[in-house]
């Protein structure tokens, strides 16, 4: 019988499955967007919504679809990339509110 407090192979190749092992990847800037990624951005509304938001409280939408009240200084933030997007033209807004005479 072996001892189960035993240290494992030296040899990763003799490696019977029963440890844990450390995959490591290289960390890029660029990532796709996770759950909860729309609070560490600023992002874009129209002017008159913002307006509005202050006077009524009510929440806005931003071109990428997130709804919230504005209530922090959107210039110590980064731009939300998919806000970005849609402004720069290259997609189709998600705030219900696009340009029906494209």
């Amino acid at each position: 019988m072996s001892d189960p407090l035993s240290a494992p192979p030296a040899d990763p190749s003799q490696d019977t499955g029963s440890g844990t092992s450390l995959l490591e990847r290289p960390e890029t800037r660029e990532q796709a967007a996770e759950p909860g990624d729309h609070e560490r951005f600023a992002h874009y509304v129209r002017k008159e919504k913002i307006m509005e938001s202050a006077l009524s409280g009510k929440p806005v939408i931003a071109l990428c679809g997130k709804v919230w009240v504005p209530g922090r200084d959107p210039s110590k933030f980064p731009v939300c990339p998919v806000c970005k997007e849609i402004y720069d033209g290259l997609r189709e807004p998600q705030d219900g509110e696009g340009d029906s005479g494209k």
